[in-house]
């Protein structure tokens, strides 16, 4: 039975209801104050402003971002190899990890790397405002520890609803990633495996070994 079937932003939610969305997330990753299932946009942007925290936004709760240091390292690096390649085929923008988009009302999602083409930024106009009403070609999520299974794969049906049309799950800990070219449908990369963007990033490519490689001394 799903307990969450009739819940909408104005319902509080109870610790049961929280796991039975989410898993088995740390406690610490949901903000308490909104009572979850009353949160807003504000108190997204608040949080973040005052605290520094980041948190997405999902049916009123608000859950925080997990990323340890060694994630964040993996992230900045696509981010450089994504905006390099971007940049120099003038074919659209990348944001790193904390920028924050609205997928659908109430639905604040904060991918870890996202790729947006100019096709969907009209006169080329990158937006201003903190929560932009704008879904990625292509969203990145750094897989940590913190992260659940439910976690993911809501993340994975709202990034398709919403129109995203590729999603990498980099998984650090096994040097492996899951590319999805829908909610249901993904390869697994791994070892010597090459990455590459598809119809969405035409002739990007990327060795899993040069993301994974450990810095050699000097």
């Amino acid at each position: 039975m799903n307990s969450m079937a009739h819940f909408d932003e104005s319902t509080v939610w109870t610790v049961v209801d929280i796991s039975d969305r989410f898993g088995a997330l740390p406690v610490s990753r949901i903000c308490l104050d909104p009572l979850p299932g009353s949160a807003t946009e504000k108190d997204v942007i608040a949080l973040e402003a005052s605290k520094n925290r980041l948190f997405e936004l999902v049916d009123g709760v608000l859950v925080e971002k997990a990323m340890g240091f060694y994630e964040a390292y993996i992230a900045s690096l696509l981010v450089t190899y994504l905006t390099n390649y971007t940049r120099d085929n003038d074919l659209g923008i990348v944001a790193g990890a904390d920028g924050m988009v609205r997928l659908a009302p109430g639905l604040v999602r904060i991918p870890d790397a996202a790729f947006v083409s100019w096709q969907r930024l009209p006169d080329r106009v990158i937006p201003r405002d903190p929560i932009p009403n704008l879904v990625p070609d292509l969203a990145v999520e750094i897989i940590s520890k913190g992260n659940t299974a439910e976690e993911m794969d809501r993340k994975l049906r709202d990034y398709f609803q919403a129109g995203v049309n590729l999603v990498w799950y980099v998984q650090p800990a096994t040097r492996s990633i899951e590319v999805y070219s829908s909610a249901t449908s993904f390869s697994k990369l791994q070892g010597h495996d090459c990455l590459d963007g598809g119809k969405v990033l035409p002739g990007f490519q990327l060795q899993l070994d040069e993301l994974f490689r450990e810095p050699e001394p000097r």
